[in-house]
Formats: structure tokens, C-alpha cells, sequence
């Protein structure tokens, strides 16, 4: 059974929009977990537009399932990830204006350097996941960095899923299986909603994993948080 983590970014956006601490990010993680979330996922990003560092902190003890924090390996991310322990970190390449995650990493160029980065978090024995795209040949690096997953970014699948869902797909099945193959498991995440979820997981359903926010929350507006946390389990069923 692929697990769920809700994203909570955008509650965090929210709340900043105004000041104060409506609605309550470390309330709403509680909630979320109550309510049949298997994990909890942030991204902060040095301007802390949303999710803030001390965020993170707070949200720790809260956590009574999985706790995953996605970002860019910057020497404060690294700090952060180190002092909190998560049960996963998921590495991603975005600059520091990025508005969202857009790219995988190319991981035979930054080989090196992830490699550093997964060894150090891996004495702390945090599960590793990085973010990449189809490339079945930049896949084949994966396993050299020492990672425990890939995650594999799905706004183009998201994009192509009305027009052509066959065509939307291939690609993501052909890097699961080179990922499996790889000894690798497999996350997925960015852009996946009510309408596209379940065709993806019917497709590969060796995926431990997705992280859903933005599209998450917004569907929340309308049916209630522990409403829509149950509409997408039950997209996870193959």
C-alpha cells in the first residue's frame, strides 16, 4: 500500500499571508495524522515564505508517523535535518528563488557532492530520497550517491494526464523499473490530485510513497481536511 505524507506548505502560506498563527501549522499536522495521513512533509526554503525553520522544530514531537523534509542541501538545511532527525530527508536542487521544485537532479554532475551530503545523513540513520526526473540514464547514477529512494517528479505526468494518459505514464513506468531494478525504491510527488493519483499508482504500485500538498489542501477548502486526507487514500488502492 502506497503511503500518504500531506504536505503542509501551503497551510504554513496561509497563515503567513496574515501574521498571527491561524490556521496553526503544528494543529493542523496533528489533525492530519488523526485523520489517516502516514507521514507529514515540509519544504523549507531560506526565505521562509512558508514553512519556517522553527516550524520544523516545533513539528518533531508531533510527529507520530513519518516526518520528511524536503530541500536543498545547503549547509543550514543540512544543520536543520541533523538536529531534527526525520525519518526521511528528500533532496532537491532547487535555487533559492525557486518558486517550486521544477527539475530532478542530474546526478552524475553533482555525484560528488550528493554523495557527501547522503553519507552524513545516513550516520544519523535518516532515510535518504532524492529528486529526479525520467532520465533513465541519470537514474543509473542513483545507487553511487548511497540513496535509499528516488522521488520521482511528476508535474510533467500531471501535465500530459488530460491529453494522453497512456503517453503521460510510459515514461514514469520505464524509471520505476530501472529504479527497482536499481535496488531502489520509489516516492513520487508534485502535482498529483483526485483526478490523476490512482491511474498512477495502478500503473506502478511499488511506489512506498507519495507527498501531496498544494493540490491536498486546496481540495480541503471545499470537502474538510479529514474528508479529503480519506478521498486520496482511497486513490492509493490498486
Amino acid at each position: 500500500m502506497t503511503k500518504l505524507s500531506v504536505n503542509i506548505n501551503k497551510v504554513a502560506t496561509l497563515r503567513n499571508a496574515r501574521g498571527g498563527n491561524i490556521p496553526n501549522v503544528q494543529q493542523v499536522a496533528i489533525d492530519a495524522q488523526r485523520f489517516g495521513a502516514d507521514g507529514i512533509t515540509v519544504h523549507p526554503r531560506p526565505d521562509e515564505r512558508h514553512i519556517r525553520y522553527a516550524d520544523v522544530y516545533a513539528l518533531k514531537p508531533l510527529i507520530t508517523t513519518e516526518f520528511n523534509i524536503e530541500g536543498y542541501p545547503s549547509e543550514r538545511f543540512i544543520e536543520l535535518v541533523l538536529d531534527v532527525v526525520p525519518t526521511q530527508v528528500t533532496l532537491v536542487p532547487d535555487p533559492p528563488d525557486v518558486l517550486t521544485s521544477n527539475a530532478g537532479w542530474k546526478i552524475k554532475e553533482n555525484l560528488h557532492f550528493l554523495r557527501e551530503v547522503i553519507e552524513t545523513f545516513k550516520k544519523k540513520n535518516i532515510r535518504v530520497s532524492i529528486f529526479v526526473e525520467t532520465d533513465v540514464e541519470n537514474l543509473k547514477y542513483a545507487p553511487e550517491t548511497g540513496t535509499d529512494r528516488v522521488e520521482l517528479y511528476t508535474e510533467p505526468y500531471a501535465r500530459m494526464y488530460p491529453l494522453n494518459r497512456e503517453e503521460a505514464i510510459r515514461p514514469f513506468i520505464l524509471a520505476a523499473e530501472e529504479a527497482k531494478r536499481l535496488g531502489l525504491a520509489v516516492n513520487a510527488g508534485h502535482d498529483l490530485n483526485l483526478q490523476n493519483l490512482n491511474y498512477l499508482i495502478r500503473n506502478i504500485p511499488w511506489i512506498a510513497e507519495v507527498s501531496i500538498g498544494h493540490a491536498l489542501i486546496s481540495d480541503a477548502l471545499y470537502f474538510g481536511l479529514e474528508n479529503t486526507i480519506q478521498m486520496y487514500k482511497k486513490q492509493l488502492y490498486v
